[in-house]
């Protein structure tokens, strides 16, 4: 009996969504004449802030994709996003690749084309304008140059003890006037 339609079993979501950047077919040549390998670069990004990056050689496409997914989940950072958007300007570098990522309103979604528009929407940001600056089109230094400019924003981030501290001194503010208001009405109240 063969079951048609949907079946009993729900996939479950994968934890990061990926995407290939650049594949690319590479030799070696040797002794024994010339090796073919692949080499791929993936970004991974949850689309909530934490993004990723693998670049990895295998005999086989997907031997190399899953190499470099791996080595992307060690190279995940977090990008500070402040309404909505980056916080600031920025620039970053890598070798010949360079890179500008900025603010932008509300609305207006990614303006950036080739690798940098794939990392910014893998990596959650909703709106920012970026423009590759340097002479190349190399992809890969593209990514690396987006990531050093991802990793130079200048957030003050408060631990979220402090700001649970502060949310109790407010607490307590507000029970002491309560208190007073108390105090005050039942002094009225006896005369």
């Amino acid at each position: 009996m063969a079951f048609r339609g949907k079946s009993k079993f729900k996939k479950e979501k994968p934890e990061f969504d990926q995407q290939i950047v650049d594949l690319a077919r590479v030799t070696r040549v040797t002794k024994g004449g010339k090796q073919l390998s692949f080499r791929a670069l993936v970004v991974i990004g949850d689309r909530k802030g934490r993004v990723g990056y693998g670049v990895d050689k295998g005999k086989d496409v997907q031997i190399a994709v899953e190499k470099a997914v791996n080595q992307a989940k060690k190279s995940m950072i977090t990008i500070p996003l402040f309404k909505g958007t980056v916080p600031h300007r920025t620039e970053g570098k890598y070798k010949a690749g360079k890179v500008m990522i900025k603010p932008a309103p509300m609305g207006s979604g990614i303006i950036a084309g080739g690798a940098v528009r794939v990392v910014l929407e893998l990596g959650g940001v909703p709106n920012a304008s970026a423009k590759i600056m340097g002479k190349t089109g190399n992809k890969m230094n593209n990514v690396k140059a987006t990531f050093v400019a991802l990793q130079s924003f200048k957030v003050k981030v408060q631990p979220k003890k402090e700001v649970k501290k502060e949310e109790e001194k407010k607490d307590i503010k507000v029970k002491k006037v309560e208190d007073k208001k108390k105090a005050v009405v039942k002094e009225e109240g006896k005369k």
